[in-house]
């Protein structure tokens, strides 16, 4: 974005499972170098093809518990009664140390946390466009057992009662354009006075500049209410 230089605020995406968030996250990091991912820390088991330190952080559950001890995390849950997630604080400095928007791909229990404590992050909500195409995703990832596809669909209820919660809803129906959409907020979001740190300085600079033409150059021009 041209003209003031702006903050770029952390960006959540919550969803119930199988609506393609992750999806979405990684398609805004690899396509756009404003965006960086967000790396959570978790307690589940790697699954084939994941790597620590790119895909999560994974660590045991005495290593998380020391980690929320020491204030390592800016949020953290236990996922289905069964799993620690978080995101470590490091990730969001180094996004802001960057200028880039860090895309926090985590649930609602998470983003609520993160609007306590990160209050200028931008929360997006996203739906899938039935709930049919929500179960063909799920089923279709062949990793879910019934009980396991059950007890997402018992957790969906929850988080889509908490959409209202959210800054912004879009819906996942196509990807380049629920892509779009995205980037269409965050653009926006960018042009907040309260994301322009240099704003109120700029505007005594062109002040400053009014008030000397005033002096210099119309100090016999007579006002006109």
């Amino acid at each position: 974005m041209s003209g003031l230089p702006h903050r770029s605020p952390p960006v959540v995406l919550a969803a119930p499972a199988g609506t393609g968030k992750t999806t979405l996250a990684r398609h805004l990091v690899d396509g756009d170098h404003g965006f960086t991912f967000s790396v959570s820390a978790t307690t589940r088991a790697p699954r084939d093809g994941e790597r620590d330190g790119i895909d999560y952080h994974f660590v045991d559950r005495a290593g998380f518990e020391a980690m929320i001890e020491a204030g390592d995390l800016v949020e953290w849950a236990e996922v289905h009664g069964r799993d620690y997630y978080g995101t470590p604080r490091k990730e969001l400095e180094r996004a802001a140390a960057a200028g880039q928007h860090v895309v926090l791909d985590i649930d609602v229990q998470g983003a609520r946390l993160i609007r306590e404590r990160v209050p200028e992050a931008v929360l997006i909500f996203v739906l899938p466009p039935s709930v049919e195409a929500l179960m063909e995703r799920l089923e279709g990832r062949g990793t879910e057992q019934s009980d396991q596809v059950a007890r997402r669909l018992r957790s969906a209820l929850d988080e889509l009662a908490s959409a209202p919660e959210f800054d912004y809803v879009v819906v996942n129906d196509d990807l380049e354009g629920c892509l779009g959409d995205i980037r269409g907020i965050l653009q926006a979001e960018g042009f907040r006075a309260s994301r322009a740190p240099g704003l109120a300085k700029e505007v005594e600079r062109m002040r400053s500049a009014i008030d000397a033409l005033l002096r210099e150059e119309y100090t016999n021009v007579t006002e006109q209410e």
